[in-house]
């Protein structure tokens, strides 16, 4: 079954880095803003020469994949810079966002699911509930800017854009942990980027478990006189898990790759700012890198899903193994 998953996953992605170098080769002419209108013809050749543009579409898609496979995207067409440096330089600002975002998401949407489902008739459930419609309804961009307003101009207590206190480890990681400057930077921008997040997961946790909670195992552990602790986290949590870390795992890649709009309003200094600025450039070596980085990504936390199914649930792993002896 892994080994099948690992079939599937490399063939999605040599897809998707067709799909995203031929998409973006219609999204501008990226020697027209390289040499500006000022610039010769014959310019405009020699540079479409030195760049590979005259070739073939698949000579330049195989070029792409195998430089990519050796960890190489070439340059960027507007700053010369390595692509692949620039990702590597860009991607600690981004992964640790994400981490702390998902963080965030998880621990208050599994607790707060809980809670909600427990006791969903009392009074902090349903505030819960009402409250939550906001990480909802709510642009993402709209939910920064209203954070923005309140806890940076009116009150004062953290800062509005950009990325504080960064302290560096090692020769290309950098984080903004170890500082309080550098945690009251992320406040803001993790809280934009997990609301929505967290209110998903908030709200399946909440479904599972009112759905277990009516199963007959349940009732006959209540009739038991088991603890009401033991009934709802060891019984009734532990079978919401399969779905809820579906989705745990979906929404951790929905944080990196769609992290461009929370990156935009709070100037953080990641991969998403990045992609923002190449898209305005057509820079198309930095689109296609982030795009096959994004699938990656993707692809590697549902190949990691469906590792953790076989641990959680025997009934998968049974299946599995049923399935390979056939």
């Amino acid at each position: 079954m892994i080994i099948r998953r690992i079939g599937q996953s490399i063939l999605v992605l040599l897809i998707v880095a067709l799909v995203a170098f031929s998409m973006f080769r219609f999204v501008g002419d990226p020697v027209s803003v390289m040499l500006g209108q000022e610039a010769t013809e014959t310019d405009r050749e020699m540079l479409r020469e030195r760049l590979g543009l005259n070739n073939s579409l698949l000579v330049q898609y195989g070029r792409f994949v195998g430089r990519a496979l050796e960890g190489d995207f070439g340059v960027s067409y507007r700053t010369g810079e390595s692509v692949a440096a620039m990702i590597a330089d860009r991607a600690p600002a981004t992964i640790e966002l994400a981490l702390f975002s998902g963080i965030l998401a998880t621990i208050f949407g599994i607790t707060f699911g809980v809670i909600t489902a427990i006791n969903r008739k009392g009074f902090f459930s349903q505030f819960i509930m009402t409250t939550s419609l906001i990480g909802v309804s709510l642009p993402t961009f709209l939910i920064g800017v209203l954070l923005i307003w309140l806890f940076s101009v009116e009150l004062g207590w953290l800062p509005s854009f950009g990325r504080s206190g960064v302290t560096q480890l090692g020769s290309w990681w950098h984080t903004s942990i170890l500082t309080l400057e550098g945690i009251k930077s992320l406040i803001l921008p993790a809280i934009t980027l997990g609301l929505y997040q967290m209110t998903l997961i908030m709200r399946l946790v909440r479904a599972e478990m009112l759905e277990v909670l009516g199963q007959d195992y349940i009732r006959f552990a209540r009739a038991r006189g088991l603890p009401l602790r033991s009934i709802y986290f060891d019984h009734a949590l532990k079978n919401t898990l399969v779905p809820v870390i579906t989705i745990i795992g979906l929404q951790f890649g929905s944080i990196i790759a769609f992290s461009i709009i929370t990156e935009s309003v709070f100037q953080w200094p990641g991969l998403g700012l990045m992609f923002i600025n190449a898209i305005y450039h057509v820079d198309i070596p930095v689109m296609s890198a982030y795009l096959v980085m994004v699938s990656i990504i993707f692809v590697a936390i549902n190949l990691i899903v469906d590792i953790l199914y076989l641990f959680i649930d025997p009934r998968i792993r049974d299946a599995a193994n049923a399935g390979a002896s056939e």
